[in-house]
């Protein structure tokens, strides 16, 4: 587990890289992202989907629409839910988003056969779909300690 913690945190780095120059930070290209591909998303969704917690998609997506990247728009099915739309700059920004992901993870996996990468992305995509599980059924909050 300690490499994965590691190439996340060089990844971070290489994103804030590769984004400097542009409005966003390296925590953001994932929201333009989800939201390009699922336009009209809750931003309640959007947290769940991410695994991050709904404050902090609050302050992304208030910057991310202060930037002009995203509208946040009252829900009219539930009107205390809030759905998140791109705009055109954020539709615009979106190849340069991919092909940064795209480079990095070329990048990571230069040298390997298409084999090994295969059964790397199998491998991850278990231990992906475990830690979902995990978000998925935890009861609580991670600072409650565990209890309901």
């Amino acid at each position: 587990m300690k490499f994965i913690s590691r190439i996340s945190r060089c990844s971070d780095q290489y994103r804030a890289d590769r984004l400097a120059g542009t409005e966003l930070t390296s925590s953001q290209y994932v929201y333009i992202l989800n939201v390009c591909r699922e336009p009209g998303i809750s931003q309640d969704g959007l947290a769940k989907k991410i695994f991050v917690n709904k404050s902090n998609v609050a302050r992304q997506l208030a910057a991310l629409e202060s930037s002009g990247y995203v509208n946040r728009i009252t829900s009219v099915a539930d009107r205390r839910g809030i759905e998140v739309y791109p705009t055109e700059k954020s539709e615009k920004i979106l190849p340069f988003i991919r092909g940064m992901l795209r480079d990095w993870d070329s990048y990571l996996t230069e040298g390997f056969t298409d084999e090994e990468k295969e059964t790397v992305a199998r491998l991850l995509g278990i231990m992906h779909d475990r830690a979902a599980e995990y978000m998925e059924n935890r009861c609580c909050e991670p600072d409650s300690g565990g209890k309901a």
